[in-house]
């Protein structure tokens, strides 16, 4: 069946094939929010897991039944009926039934070898747990999803057989089958030649579900939709078992914006990069900065020449518009940065400043002083635009410290804290005194200090620390020697980096963490009013 109208189905299985990375563990209320956040983007299929395999998923499908969704159909995934027992009977297929979903995605096996090796039935067992149990979900009403698993390595060892799997399942009642490259190791050319005789074989619609494992998962996906593939399944930001799915923001990027498909809602592609963060967050991952679209690095630029450039004509160095997806440029500051590049972060917070103004040639010295003490600001533009404000007289602090004592110890048994902080901050003449355990005294402080700051400024309680890096300047001068030290923050939409420097790795991390603070809380006063001071 052939593309119809550019529309892609994006199916996204965040919620199972996510859950299957190494470190990652969702909450019940994490799922839900996953939810809620993929059907805001507009994803039409979210594949909510087994709801047969905990009671955490038993859980989950009563609740998600009470949302409210907009976009999106909830999917409940299981296998093919067990051998040698009717549909009826098999306990996954009852569990399926009962978690009530529009939608059921049936897997089974395509390669013969899994077949007698790995589930040990016979060829045409097989074929006939396929059909029976799309027909048995297709005769209760729903809308039901084949994922042939292992498909390509099956459709190579023996093409009749992967095929005849195929047609078990549109004889079943199949509304879609969809093309598992389980493996992960295919290669474009194999997925787009495999994946367009299938289409030419056969009138119901046909999906693609690539793994990352060769690094190849986007351009199979791609490959596959330009063989007439019209349902993408995947991750929304690639984490999965082993190296990933495929990445469903880069997927929906690159159909979208370079090759006119419809994957969402064409008003929602802004907000790309804010959803990829926002599912990090809540899946407690570090975005990598270097991500397609949506990384923080995704449209950085260092060099003078690149600079320079991009300042003249953005699409010189740059494949799209940041904007399109709701990433920003970012002009780093380094040694090969130039002249340009400073005044550009100076002109954020003041545009009437120019090259010739005497503000600028005093940032520039105030900078020159600082990475002479250790500071760089490559990565940790925050600070240096706290840095420009205070220059320019548009700061003012949010907090005063009084005093903070750390206090470390060797915990004792399964104890989990290894430190703990006392702080005493003044806002505007009131005065907040707490205290916090951490792991660490830079953990422990950077709780005590939210902790009082939350009183006056809520909107901390979004904030957390998604990196730490401390790096010895002067190592000659052992344990006497300056450290600097990079943050990076958090509050579930942007990302932002400060830098400390001291020969007290303690009074580094605080310069840092008030940083960060300030940069959030000016931030947040701009969003509401602007220009800020």
């Amino acid at each position: 069946m052939k593309s119809m109208a550019n529309k892609i189905a994006i199916f996204d299985s965040t919620l199972r094939d996510g859950a299957q990375a190494e470190g990652i563990s969702f909450s019940v209320e994490d799922k839900l929010k996953i939810v809620k956040t993929l059907d805001e983007f507009g994803v039409a299929y979210i594949e909510a897991g087994n709801p047969g395999s905990n009671p955490k998923d038993l859980e989950f499908f009563e609740r998600v039944k009470k949302l409210n969704l907009s976009n999106a159909k909830i999917a409940a995934f299981g296998s093919t009926r067990r051998r040698g027992i009717s549909v009826e009977e098999d306990s996954n297929v009852k569990s399926l039934l009962s978690a009530d979903t529009p939608v059921v995605v049936i897997f089974g096996k395509s390669w013969d070898f899994h077949v007698t090796d790995i589930i040990k039935t016979s060829l045409e067992e097989n074929l006939e747990m396929i059909k029976d149990t799309l027909r048995f979900f297709k005769e209760k009403g729903k809308e039901v999803i084949f994922d042939a698993e292992h498909f390509f390595d099956g459709y190579k060892a023996n093409p009749e057989y992967a095929m005849a799997a195929l047609s078990a399942a549109v004889e079943g009642g199949a509304d879609c089958i969809v093309l598992c490259e389980t493996n992960g190791g295919a290669f474009p050319n194999e997925v787009y030649e495999i994946t367009k005789k299938v289409v030419e074989a056969f009138e119901v619609p046909v999906g693609i579900h690539p793994h990352n494992d060769g690094g190849m998962a986007v351009a199979n996906a791609i490959m596959a939709v330009e063989a007439g593939a019209i349902q993408v399944q995947g991750t929304f930001i690639g984490f999965g078992e082993r190296c990933g799915n495929v990445n469903l923001s880069t997927v929906i990027g690159n159909l979208q914006l370079k090759k006119n498909f419809d994957c969402i809602p064409k008003e929602q592609m802004c907000t790309l990069t804010q959803t990829a963060r926002r599912i990090a967050e809540i899946a407690n991952v570090s975005l990598s900065d270097r991500m397609p679209y949506v990384g923080k690095s995704a449209f950085a630029h260092k060099g003078g020449m690149h600079i320079d450039g991009v300042s003249k004509a953005s699409h010189s160095f740059e494949h799209i518009n940041p904007e399109l997806v709701g990433n920003e440029r970012r002009f780093l500051m380094s040694e090969v940065a130039g002249r340009s590049t400073i005044l550009s972060k100076i002109q954020k917070v003041n545009p009437n400043v120019t090259k010739d103004s005497p503000e600028t040639k005093e940032i520039i010295d105030r900078l020159k002083e600082l990475e002479h003490l250790g500071y760089q600001f490559e990565g940790a533009e925050s600070t240096f635009e706290l840095i420009i404000r205070k220059q320019l007289g548009k700061y003012r602090p949010f907090f005063e410290l009084d005093h903070f004592k750390i206090i470390g110890e060797h915990p004792a048994g399964n104890e989990d804290f290894s430190s703990s902080a006392m702080i005493k901050v003044n806002v505007d003449g009131q005065v907040e005194i707490t205290a916090a355990e951490g792991d660490g005294p830079v953990n422990a402080l950077d709780k005590a200090l939210r902790k009082a700051l939350e009183v006056f400024y809520p909107a901390l309680k979004e904030v957390h620390l998604t990196d730490y890096k401390v790096r010895v300047l002067d190592t000659k001068e052992a344990t006497a020697a300056k450290v600097r030290v990079l943050i990076e923050s958090t509050d579930g939409e942007d990302i932002w980096t400060t830098v400390g420097v001291s020969t007290d790795i303690i009074e580094a991390s605080w310069i840092a963490l008030v940083d960060s603070i300030e940069y959030k809380l000016i931030k947040d006063i701009e969003k509401k009013f602007k220009p800020y001071l």
